[in-house]
């Protein structure tokens, strides 16, 4: 999920992502958010072309648009992927990652895990010098440790949030049947995020965080002047 991201910069980047992709048969994942359906879009116009690509989707979201726009579906039960692709709500210069905007994080880890390049696709306004200064951390929890976890996430961080669906009513739950706490930081975001990624991990009834480390193999940012790639 995007707070800002132009059109015509997220085609560009899913123009750029089809040069990462294998030249032979190959199975993909497909990731959730603005970018990765720009990219899915752009995917199963190469695969009505003649592409030979297997796609397994991180959401029921990705799942859904990839299944209309016509490319066929696999899981990880059938193997590991060659590659994956997907967005992410904020990149720094050592290719550390926020997620979790989408609340898919969980099963986004899960398919990056399993492909051999993980490609990272961003408009520019991602781009961020510290991590937690443009979005807060996505904070996956079960329901049943909802309070106390709640409780000990606000130790952490300056507030931490229980996200609700865009209507503002019920709480947002994830494809997982979880719920999100979003973490926020201080002015200027987190000074040491794998410091905060280990102490919230060891918060009783936490699944997962929406903090991405040592995974992206390249990030593709799209920018008013074009596409540029950053490497770890």
């Amino acid at each position: 999920m995007s707070l800002a991201a132009d059109p015509n910069m997220l085609a560009g980047v899913a123009e750029r992502a089809l040069a990462e992709l294998p030249k032979t048969a190959c199975r993909v994942g497909l990731g959730t958010g603005r970018a990765a359906e720009a990219f899915i879009v752009r995917l199963a116009r190469a695969v009505r072309e003649g592409l030979d690509v297997v796609g397994v989707p991180t959401s029921e979201r990705s799942d859904k648009l990839a299944r209309a726009e016509g490319i066929r579906l696999g899981s990880l039960d059938e193997g590991p992927l060659d590659v994956a692709f997907d967005g992410a709500d904020e990149v720094d210069a050592r290719l550390r990652l926020t997620k979790g905007l989408g609340g898919a994080m969980l099963r986004e880890r899960v398919v990056a895990a399993e492909a051999s390049r993980f490609v990272v696709l961003v408009t520019a306004e991602k781009v961020v010098d510290r991590l937690g200064a443009r979005s807060p951390l996505p904070v996956e929890v079960v329901p049943f440790a909802l309070a106390p976890a709640s409780r000990r996430l606000e130790q952490l961080g300056e507030r931490a949030v229980l996200r609700k669906k865009p209507d503002g009513g019920a709480p947002f739950v994830t494809d997982n049947g979880n719920l999100v706490v979003d973490l926020y930081s201080g002015p200027g975001g987190w000074e040491d995020p794998e410091a905060l990624d280990a102490d919230v991990r060891r918060v009783p009834g936490v699944v997962d965080t929406g903090f991405f480390f040592r995974m992206a193999s390249l990030v593709i940012v799209g920018g008013a002047e074009g596409t540029r790639v950053m490497r770890g």
